[in-house]
């Protein structure tokens, strides 16, 4: 198999141990060669500093890194001045995206003046994009066209929320295709880790949970194989998605590289031989 085009999500520590723990999972990944890596923001702009922090050192030691910035808890001059400060540490892309939470009185409304004034500002943007419905969408086609007004206001590409299946992406990106949609659209990928978390996540974002594979973590759990399970679903994904044409694939690491790259190598990619861990 080619060497798909990846990139990697990260979120940022709140304390030493989980430092520890990202470096590891940065460290074990970057030899993989992501185009870049991208770091959050907590619910509510709660991990702001953090981010500053975590992008910037992740910059330092050489990664392209596609910074978080939200519309949340900030008026527009402490976006931009967030952004200047991206720029000054080397930060070349963002990820703009709307946020869960209060908006300042002062602030950008949304993800799509967001993405004007950051493309203003000579940063590449890439956005969030929806193969199922944003919960608070008025449906598919409503996503799509929402999608489409934030290619036309300058961003550069987009990053889906993950799904289960891979119809579920293949029928979203056809149908941006039809709508006139060019740019790239990246499918999210994550890999799961604990099945009742990423339900979770699935019920807050709008993911579709199959009942098949909802079964199937219930009989994996009683035979402790879930593991085994989660890399199976997560390889056979990845799989069909590049079988059918797909180049680049984003994965939501949660911080933990164990299962992201049993999934790479089963998929037959590769890291850069130079860059293997040392011993």
């Amino acid at each position: 198999m080619s060497q798909a085009t990846l990139s990697f999500e990260f979120f940022p520590p709140k304390d030493l141990p989980a430092s520890f723990k990202l470096w590891e999972t940065a460290q074990a990944l970057m030899p993989y060669r992501p185009r870049h890596v991208s770091v959050t923001y907590g619910a509510g702009g709660s991990t702001r500093t953090l981010t500053h922090e975590t992008v910037e050192a992740l910059t330092a030691q050489g990664a392209n890194v596609a910074a978080h910035l939200t519309c949340v808890g900030a008026s527009r001059e402490e976006t931009l001045s967030v952004a200047k400060r991206y720029r000054e540490a080397g930060v070349k892309e963002v990820v703009a995206l709307r946020g869960d939470g209060a908006r300042a009185e002062d602030g950008f409304s949304s993800s799509l003046e967001l993405v004007e004034a950051l493309c203003a500002e000579g940063l590449g943007v890439h956005v969030g994009a929806y193969p199922e419905p944003h919960p608070e969408s008025k449906g598919a086609m409503a996503d799509i066209e929402w999608l489409r007004a934030k290619f036309q206001a300058g961003a550069s590409m987009a990053m889906t929320q993950f799904f289960f299946e891979a119809d579920t992406f293949l029928r979203f990106r056809d149908a941006c295709a039809a709508a006139g949609i060019t740019q790239p659209i990246t499918p999210g990928i994550l890999p799961i880790t604990d099945w009742n978390r990423t339900k979770s996540f699935a019920a807050r974002c709008g993911a579709a949970v199959p009942t098949s594979l909802d079964n199937a973590f219930a009989a994996a759990r009683t035979e402790d194989r879930c593991d085994l399970l989660a890399l199976c679903v997560a390889t056979e994904l990845c799989d069909t998605l590049l079988s059918e044409g797909v180049e680049r694939l984003h994965f939501y690491t949660l911080n933990r590289a164990e299962l992201t790259e049993d999934v790479l190598q089963a998929l037959g990619l590769r890291p850069a031989p130079a860059l293997r861990k040392v011993a």
